[in-house]
C-alpha cells in the first residue's frame, strides 16, 4: 500500500528535526567539555580559584604550625632565687549537679562528698570540715562550687595528686601565671602582670613594667607536614623557629632582710592602721636596697590587697610628701658646710618670728635659752629657723640642689615625682629648714643620707644589679655604685653624724629609743604636719607624719634605714618613736650581724622545699640542723612551710610546717611577735598584740581548733 505524500513530508520532517537537535547536543556537550578543559587548564596552570590559591591552601590543609611559647624573664634576689618566674597554676571547682553526664552516661558530677572532702583535705590547705561544707551547700540546686584561697594557685604536681584518686566531679583550670614565691614581699617594686589581649603576660607596676620589654620573650613556631590523619608524612622537612626567652633581672633585695622588713611592718600597720607606712634600708657604701616595703600593700600571688586600697602608687618613688624634722639633717650640714654654724652659740626656743609670723617648737613653751646643739638633739624648729637666717635663703637653695632635692633620681621605677617648693617668702624659706613647704620623695631623702654617711659622697640609690639574655648567657645592662655629687665635706658630714648620735644619747635627746646594744646609731626623728592640699594643714591627733633617718655604726656607716608613719591612729601604750624604733631595730640588727657574719657565731643556711614531703621526716631532719619545729595539722605531709624555699635561715630559727586536715592552736609562749606573725600567715587568721618583747597569754588556748574567721590575741612581755 502506497504511503501518503502527506505522512511522507511529516516523516522526512521528524527526520530532519532529530539531526538538527543532535547537532546542537553535540555542539554543546562540546562546548561544556571544551570550557571544562580550558577553566581545568587554568586552574591547574594558575592554581587560584576566586582569588584563593588553591596550593596554598592545601599546604595549609595539611601543614601543622605550632606556636613554642616564650618564657617570661625571672626576677632574682641577690642571692640569685627566684622571687617572680613564670609558672602554670590551677583553680579547682567541683561540679554538683546530678544531671551532668557524659555521653556515654558517666556521671560528671561529685558523687562521694566524704571520701571527695578526705582527699582535699590531704593534699590542699583546708579540713576536712571546711572542704565538706563546700560541697554541701545550703542550696540544693547549686550547680558547681570553688573552695575559695585553698582552690587556687594549685600546681601541677598537686593537681596531679588529686586526679589519681579517681574522683568525679572534680575539674581543674589551667592559667599561665606569675609565681611570686615570696608573697607579700617588695609588691610594688617588684611588680605585678597581668594578661592583655593577646594572652600575653604584661608587667603592670614596679620593675614588672618598668622591665617589660626586656622581660617579654619572643613566641617561636615549629611547621610540620602531615597527612589526613595528622601523622607526619615521611621524607618532608619541618621548619622551626626557637623561641627567645624574656632577659632576666637580678636584683639587690635581700630576702632574709626583706621577708623580716615585712613582718615587722605588717605588726606596724596592725597597731596603728596607718594611712600609708614606707620603710627602705639601703646599703651606705654601696647605694643597693635591700630591703624596701610600704603598707598598704598586696599580695601579688593570690591577689589579696591589689588595689582595695584605691592606690596603684609605688610610695617610694611616687608620694610627694613633707618631711618635717628629719630634713633638719640637711639644714645642719648647709650650716656647718657653709661655715655659718656656731653649735655653743645660745638661742631662746619657743618661738621665733620671720616676716611678721611665728615659728613655733614642738612644745611651744620651749626648753629656755639652750645652745644649738642642743637644739638639734632637740628637734627644735626655731634653731633650723636660725640657722637658715644666718646663712642666708641664696645658701640654702644651694644646698638644696646640692643635694639634688626637687630633681627626679632616676630611680628606675615608673612614675617617679621631682618635689616641690614654696620659697618665695621669708616664712616658706625658714618653713623649709624643719621641712615644711618642701615635698620630697623617700628615694630623695635616700639619696641625701648617703652623702652623711659617706663622708660627703653622695651615691645614687639603685635596686637592680644586672640584666641578663638566658639564651646566650650575655649580661645586656649592668648597674653599681654611682657617685653622683659630692654636696658637703667629709669633715661635715662626721659632724653632722654626731649631732645625729646626739639625738639618740644624750639625755635631753628624743630618739633613745632608736639604741641598739652593742652598736652605736646616728638618727634623726620627724614630725610633720599633713598638708590639707591646699595651703594649710589638716588638723587633730592623727594628722601627722612621723619619721625616722638612722645610720649604722654612727662612726663608719654600713646602712642607712629611713621609715616614715603616714596619719596613724597611735595606741595609748606606746609612742611614734617606740612604734617606729620596733621596726627599725630588728632589722637593722639583723642587717649588722649579716654583714659582720665573721665574727658571728651564727651561722646561716638556705631553707629546702619541704612541700609535699613527709612531715615527720621533715621534723627530724630539721630538729638535728638545729631549727626549732612546729607543725600544724594532722595530714602526713607538708602542705605548705613557712620560712619558705630559698630564703636564709639563721641557727635556732623556728619552722613551721603546715599539713593538711583540721588545725589546731599551738602553744605559743616564748613566741617572737615576727614568728607568730608566720604563724597567723600560714593559718590565715588575724593577730592583734599588747605590750612589747615575747608572748605570755595567748586568746585561743593551745590544741584549740581554730580557724581563718578567728582572731588571735596576744600578750607580750619581757
Amino acid at each position: 500500500m502506497k504511503q501518503s505524500p502527506k505522512r511522507t513530508v511529516t516523516s522526512q520532517q521528524a527526520q530532519r528535526n532529530r539531526r538538527v537537535f543532535g547537532r546542537v547536543l553535540f555542539l554543546i556537550i562540546t562546548g561544556v567539555f571544551v570550557l571544562f578543559i580550558a577553566r581545568f587548564s587554568y586552574i591547574a596552570i594558575g592554581k587560584n580559584v576566586e582569588h584563593v590559591n588553591l596550593s596554598a591552601r592545601a599546604q595549609k590543609l595539611y601543614t601543622a604550625t605550632q606556636t613554642v611559647k616564650a618564657q617570661r624573664g625571672t626576677i632574682y634576689d641577690d642571692s640569685n632565687q627566684p622571687i617572680a618566674e613564670d609558672t602554670s597554676t590551677y583553680s579547682l571547682y567541683a561540679v554538683l549537679d546530678k544531671t551532668q553526664r557524659s555521653t556515654d552516661g558517666r556521671p560528671m558530677y561529685v558523687q562521694n562528698k566524704k571520701k571527695t572532702a578526705t582527699v582535699l583535705a590531704k593534699y590542699l590547705p583546708i579540713s576536712k570540715k571546711r572542704a565538706l561544707a563546700y560541697l554541701t551547700p545550703s542550696n540544693a540546686k547549686t550547680f558547681q562550687v570553688e573552695f575559695g584561697l585553698a582552690g587556687q594557685n594549685i600546681s601541677l604536681t598537686t593537681r596531679n595528686k588529686i586526679e589519681q584518686a579517681h574522683l568525679t566531679g572534680l575539674n581543674f583550670v589551667q592559667q599561665q601565671a606569675r609565681l611570686y614565691p615570696n608573697g607579700v614581699f617588695a609588691s610594688y617594686l617588684v611588680g605585678n602582670t597581668a594578661t592583655n589581649s593577646k594572652g600575653v603576660l604584661t608587667g603592670t607596676m614596679g620593675l614588672e613594667s618598668q622591665y617589660n620589654s626586656l622581660l617579654t620573650g619572643t613566641n617561636g613556631f615549629k611547621t610540620e607536614k602531615q597527612d589526613n590523619n595528622g601523622y607526619k608524612i615521611p621524607g618532608t622537612t619541618q621548619k622551626d623557629k626557637k623561641a627567645k626567652n624574656g632577659d632576666d633581672v637580678y636584683t639587690t633585695l635581700d630576702s632574709r632582710l626583706q621577708t623580716l622588713l615585712e613582718t615587722e611592718m605588717s605588726a606596724l600597720q596592725s597597731k596603728t592602721h596607718s594611712r600609708s607606712l614606707n620603710a627602705v634600708l639601703m646599703n651606705a657604701k654601696t647605694g643597693e636596697i635591700v630591703a624596701s616595703t610600704q603598707r598598704p600593700t598586696f599580695n601579688p600571688e593570690t591577689g589579696a590587697g591589689l588595689g582595695t586600697d584605691g592606690t596603684w602608687r609605688d610610695s617610694l618613688v611616687q608620694d610627694l610628701y613633707e618631711p618635717g624634722s628629719t630634713m633638719k639633717v640637711f639644714t645642719m650640714a648647709a650650716s656647718i658646710d657653709s661655715g655659718n654654724y656656731n653649735g655653743n652659740a645660745t638661742y631662746q626656743s619657743g618661738k621665733y618670728t620671720v616676716g611678721g609670723q611665728v615659728v613655733p617648737d614642738w612644745q611651744t613653751s620651749g626648753w629656755g635659752i639652750i645652745t644649738y646643739n642642743k637644739g638639734f638633739a632637740l628637734s627644735s624648729n626655731v634653731a633650723m629657723a636660725h640657722l637658715e637666717q644666718q646663712m642666708g635663703a641664696k645658701t640654702w637653695m644651694k644646698y638644696i640642689k646640692r643635694f639634688k632635692f626637687l630633681k627626679s633620681t632616676n630611680f628606675g621605677l615608673p612614675g617617679e615625682q621631682a618635689g616641690s617648693i614654696q620659697f618665695s617668702k621669708a616664712i616658706e624659706q625658714a618653713d623649709t629648714a624643719f621641712g615644711q613647704g618642701i615635698q620630697v620623695t623617700a628615694i630623695q631623702m635616700l639619696q641625701g643620707l648617703s652623702a652623711i654617711a659617706n663622708n660627703g659622697k653622695m651615691l645614687k640609690p639603685y635596686l637592680v644589679r644586672k640584666v641578663v639574655d638566658p639564651n646566650t648567657g650575655k649580661t645586656v645592662k649592668s648597674y653599681g655604685t654611682k657617685v653622683i655629687g659630692h654636696p658637703v665635706s667629709a669633715a661635715t658630714a662626721k659632724a653632722v653624724r654626731k649631732h645625729m648620735e646626739d639625738v639618740v644619747y644624750k639625755s635631753y635627746g628624743i630618739g633613745g629609743d632608736y639604741k641598739i646594744k652593742g652598736v652605736r646609731i646616728a638618727a634623726k626623728t620627724g614630725t610633720a604636719q599633713v598638708s590639707n592640699g591646699k595651703s594649710g594643714y589638716l588638723s587633730g591627733d592623727d594628722s601627722y607624719l612621723y619619721s625616722v633617718a638612722a645610720m649604722a655604726p654612727a662612726k663608719n656607716p654600713k646602712y642607712i634605714m629611713y621609715i616614715t608613719m603616714k596619719q596613724p591612729t597611735l595606741p595609748g601604750t606606746e609612742t611614734a618613736t617606740q612604734l617606729l624604733a620596733d621596726v627599725f631595730k630588728p632589722v637593722m640588727k639583723r642587717a649588722l650581724l649579716e654583714d659582720s657574719s665573721s665574727s658571728s657565731t651564727e651561722t646561716s643556711t638556705k631553707m629546702v622545699s619541704y612541700v609535699n614531703r613527709s612531715a615527720k621526716a621533715a621534723e627530724e631532719t630539721l630538729t638535728k640542723a638545729g631549727y626549732k619545729v612546729t607543725v600544724l595539722g594532722s595530714g602526713n605531709r607538708v602542705v605548705k612551710q613557712s620560712p619558705e624555699s630559698g630564703q636564709v635561715m639563721m641557727e635556732g630559727q623556728r619552722v613551721i610546717l603546715l599539713t593538711s586536715g583540721a588545725q589546731k592552736m599551738p602553744s605559743i609562749s616564748g613566741w617572737s611577735k615576727s614568728d607568730i606573725l608566720r604563724l597567723a600567715d600560714l593559718l590565715g587568721m588575724k593577730v592583734t598584740f599588747t605590750g612589747n618583747g615575747y608572748a605570755k597569754t595567748q586568746s585561743i588556748k593551745a590544741e584549740q581548733a581554730v580557724s581563718d574567721e578567728e582572731q588571735l590575741k596576744v600578750s607580750l612581755g619581757n
